[in-house]
């Protein structure tokens, strides 16, 4: 299925959205004619809480009310539209008219959503591999766009295997990123997705490093038996401590060179020899995608563990 709901931002740069919106009334007028989502930069809220869209010499107001879609029980918060000035926003058009010699279009960010959750979400099921923009980082998790600004849970469990302390470690608002559907409670209307099973198995990240390497790597604990020392976003191993370092002197997010000393499958561990640290800003690792998500839109399962091993991490994508 090809996605034509995206996260807001990814559409406003389109040749479609830049024709329609470029084109003046007889764009705007064909795109709402045809029903098509079309995408802007809100750069005014006024006193009544309307947003005002840049429509290239037309003037486009999202009222109030059409914003963004509140599912029942939910209570309507003025902060959802003030934090949407500057930023990319989608909207279907209700109608044009001609005031005081002014062309105005009426706009509704909330149908959108609506059709967005109508003829994409409700369709997805878990496994389904979705292309997600970070809108807010809180300490347990990120809150993801994965279409038409309807926003997705992705909990810090849920990120990487390899732990850290926020999720600023791993991610910052408005970054592009791929991940699972991991499931949805439809009749609260909450979202969840994954994004540790895109990021490699054990194996796959074992497999970049050899032992008797001296590689560069992040503290991301420090414990009185060791320091844990993350490789990649998906894998760690433990650092034997040298008799002079001292582990307050190690913060966590500081870079750091180890020695591999030994590489063991069966038990799902990586050995390391901390040789040095650099005490500078925090690091962040690079996300490394092991699943081409340009061709691959689903898995049924992933299991991170190697066979053998006794401890076994695994993700099974049950559907409803």
């Amino acid at each position: 299925m090809i996605n034509t709901y995206k996260p807001e931002g990814l559409l406003i740069g389109t040749q479609q959205n830049r024709e329609l919106i470029s084109a003046g009334r007889v764009g705007l007028e064909k795109a709402m004619s045809a029903g098509i989502i079309l995408e802007s930069t809100a750069i005014l809220c006024d006193s009544e809480l309307n947003l005002h869209v840049d429509l290239r010499g037309i003037t486009g107001i999202i009222p109030k009310s059409e914003v963004c879609l509140v599912r029942d029980g939910e209570s309507f918060k003025d902060i959802a539209v003030i934090t949407r000035v500057g930023k990319p926003v989608c909207f279907k058009i209700v109608s044009i008219e001609e005031k005081n010699g002014r062309t105005i279009a009426y706009l509704s960010r909330r149908l959108a959503q609506i059709d967005c959750m109508n003829n994409y979400i409700a369709d997805l099921i878990p496994g389904d591999i979705i292309c997600s923009r970070v809108t807010h980082l809180e300490s347990f998790g990120a809150f993801v766009d994965i279409g038409c600004g309807i926003i997705s849970l992705l909990s810090v469990d849920c990120i990487s295997v390899s732990r850290f302390s926020h999720p600023k470690d791993r991610l910052y608002n408005g970054m592009i990123i791929n991940t699972v559907l991991k499931s949805v409670d439809r009749e609260k209307g909450r979202i969840f997705v994954s994004m540790r099973e895109l990021l490699g198995t054990w194996e796959e990240n074992a497999a970049l490093f050899s032992a008797g390497q001296t590689v560069a790597g992040i503290i991301r604990s420090v414990e009185s038996y060791g320091v844990f020392v993350e490789l990649t976003p998906n894998l760690a191993g433990l650092a034997e401590l040298r008799d002079d370092a001292h582990p307050f002197e190690l913060p966590c997010g500081s870079l750091a060179a180890v020695y591999i000393k030994s590489i063991i499958p069966e038990r799902m561990k990586i050995k390391l020899v901390l040789i040095d640290s650099y005490k500078g800003d925090p690091a962040v690792s690079e996300l490394k995608y092991f699943v081409d998500c340009s061709t691959t839109k689903h898995i049924d399962s992933w299991r991170y563990s190697p066979l053998g091993c006794s401890k076994t991490v695994e993700t099974l994508f049950e559907t409803e």
